[in-house]
C-alpha cells in the first residue's frame, strides 16, 4: 500500500547524486555535481538517482529505514518511476515535487536445507521454476488453504507500486498506488488453467509451499535478492517501513498508474 501524494517542503539543501554507471548517467552526474555540489548519501536531504527503474529500486533498497526521499531522473531505458531529465532548476523542481510513500513486501524464504532467508521487495516477490519442469505450489492465505495445487512456471505477489512492472507483463492487474491491496498473479498457469490470480488485502499473510521440491526445484526472488531451492515462502507487507519517491507535479506515481490503465 502507498500513501497519497503530498507536496514536500523546501528543505532540500544537501543533495546526493547516484548514477547507474552507464556513460550517459555518469556524464549527467558530473554536470549536476558541478552545478549543485554533492553530499554523502547518509548526510543528504534527498538523493537524486540518475538512471532507470532498476537504479531506482536499488536506491530505495539501499535507503530502506533511513527516511531519505529519492528523486529520480531518467538516464535509462524505461524510467516509469523516474522524472524527465533536466539539469536546470533542480532545487525548484524539488520544492514543487509531490511525495508518494510506499511500503515494501517482506519475504521469508525457507530453503530445502532448512535455512531461512529474509529480503524486502519494493516491486514484487516472485517464485520461478528452476528446471524444465513446471512448479507445483500450494497457496495459503492467513493460515487457510486457498489453492491446493497450482502447476505453473511460477507465481508473484506485487505491491501497488510494482503492479505495473513484472506483474503487468504476466497480465496481472494494475493497482492504484493507495489501494490497500496486493496482487497475486500466476506465471504461465497450466493447472488450474483458468485461474488468473487474486487481489489480497495488504494485511494478509501469504504462504506458498513448494510441492515435490526435489523433483521440481523453485527459486524465490524479492526484487534483486534470489534464493534457490526453496521449500516455503511467506510474504507480508511491511507497514512499518516507508519509502518516499518524489515526482514533478502532474507526473506523480498515482497519475502514471492511471495513465497506464488507460493506455496513455
Amino acid at each position: 500500500m502507498a500513501e497519497p501524494a503530498t507536496r514536500m517542503p523546501n528543505l532540500f539543501k544537501r543533495l546526493a547524486f547516484l548514477s547507474s554507471g552507464v556513460p550517459e548517467a555518469e556524464a549527467a552526474r558530473a554536470r549536476l555535481i558541478a552545478l549543485y555540489g554533492d553530499t554523502p548519501v547518509g548526510e543528504a536531504d534527498v538523493v537524486i538517482a540518475l538512471g532507470g527503474d532498476g537504479l531506482m529500486i536499488q536506491t530505495l533498497q539501499a535507503l530502506m529505514g533511513k527516511n531519505i526521499p529519492v528523486y529520480g531522473m531518467n538516464r535509462g531505458s524505461v524510467g516509469f518511476l523516474m522524472n524527465d531529465f533536466r539539469e536546470d532548476g533542480l532545487r525548484e523542481r524539488l520544492a514543487a515535487a509531490s511525495a508518494s510513500r510506499v511500503h515494501p513486501l517482506v519475504m521469508r524464504a525457507t530453503t530445502s536445507d532448512g535455512s531461512v532467508h529474509q529480503a524486502r521487495a519494493i516491486n514484487e516477490v516472485s517464485m520461478l521454476r528452476q528446471t524444465f519442469q513446471a512448479a507445483k505450489l500450494r497457496i495459503t492465505i492467513d493460515s487457510k488453504p486457498r489453492l491446493e495445487e497450482l502447476v505453473a512456471d511460477g507465481i508473484l505477489v506485487s505491491t501497488p507500486a510494482g503492479s505495473t512492472a513484472y506483474n503487468l507483463s504476466v497480465n496481472g492487474p494494475i493497482l492504484p498506488l493507495d489501494a490497500p491491496l496486493m496482487a497475486m498473479t500466476p506465471i504461465s498457469a497450466f493447472r488450474p488453467r483458468r485461474w488468473r490470480g487474486a487481489l489480497l488485502p495488504d494485511r494478509a499473510k501469504v504462504t506458498i509451499d513448494v510441492l515435490e521440491a526435489d523433483k521440481r526445484p523453485v527459486a524465490a526472488v524479492a526484487d534483486h535478492a534470489e534464493f534457490r531451492h526453496v521449500a516455503q515462502v511467506v510474504v507480508e507487507m511491511d507497514h512499518k517501513t516507508g519509502l518516499t519517491l518524489l515526482h514533478d507535479p502532474g507526473h506523480s506515481m498515482e497519475e502514471r498508474i492511471l495513465r497506464e490503465q488507460f493506455g496513455s
